[in-house]
């Protein structure tokens, strides 16, 4: 065998490097970060984060114990300008700053955000202080994340839940469902709509839903998308489907 010289260049990942913690058990978020981040000059690098088949306060918390060795599965040589927890409600129970603080302990980043950060932050771009929302959880999981809202000085008067704790039922609710769960919230007094949870199936719901209820809807992938690209400058796709991706 001949060994021969070869020069290095500059890394593969382009402009913008972005890096996307999901849960064990999520089938939906990177499907719709794909969609959503389609540049040819972006990074988007993915790791796995252990997490409960049953969606419970216990199976949530646990994450914190391995959030720092999942985030530090990234490639130690790329240069991360954003990092996304991909959890609403784990970030609910963990806390996002000590969600940041973990994942700072395992990757370098100017940046780390979480979909309960980013609706909040959506909320704001957004001006809603009355907010409508849809999850798949069980209330003892949905009701904190409307405290988290709440905390946060944005009102949610509309709440429905599928009740669900099976992480891969929730990634199969159908489109009917989370449709007609949206459309009962939205017709309420509320600003806008939320749909809470990674995993559930919603992106191509969206610009039919602000079509039908002529008000801002928005899902935990989503604003996670916007917010990622607001702290990062990379570019989305130019079809991102709802109302927030216009506040870029």
């Amino acid at each position: 065998m001949e060994t021969i010289p070869f020069t290095l260049g500059p890394p593969a990942s382009g402009q913008h490097t972005l890096g996307l913690i999901v849960l064990k058990y999520d089938e939906t978020l990177e499907q719709d970060f794909r969609r959503l981040f389609p540049s040819r000059n972006l990074a988007l690098y993915t790791s796995r984060v252990a997490s409960g088949a049953e969606v419970t306060t216990d199976t949530l918390q646990e994450m914190s114990q391995t959030l720092p060795a999942s985030a530090a599965l990234f490639p130690p040589a790329a240069r991360f300008d954003v990092v996304g927890y991909g959890c609403t409600s784990g970030t609910t129970m963990i806390g996002a700053a000590k969600v940041a603080a973990l994942v700072g302990q395992g990757v370098k980043t100017p940046a780390v955000t979480d979909p309960l950060t980013a609706a909040i932050a959506a909320c704001r771009a957004l001006d809603i202080r009355r907010l409508g929302m849809v999850t798949p959880y069980v209330s003892e999981v949905s009701l904190p994340v409307q405290h988290a809202f709440e905390a946060a000085g944005i009102s949610v008067p509309a709440l429905v839940s599928f009740g669900e704790a099976g992480e891969e039922n929730v990634a199969r609710i159908t489109a009917t469902s989370v449709k007609a769960a949206a459309t009962q919230v939205g017709l309420q007094d509320v600003e806008a709509v939320f749909l809470s949870c990674t995993n559930l199936q919603t992106l191509d719901l969206i610009a039919d839903l602000e079509a039908t209820l002529n008000k801002p809807v928005f899902s935990s992938n989503t604003a996670l998308a916007w917010h990622m690209a607001q702290l990062s400058g990379a570019p989305l796709a130019a079809d991102a489907p709802g109302h927030l991706f216009g506040k870029q």
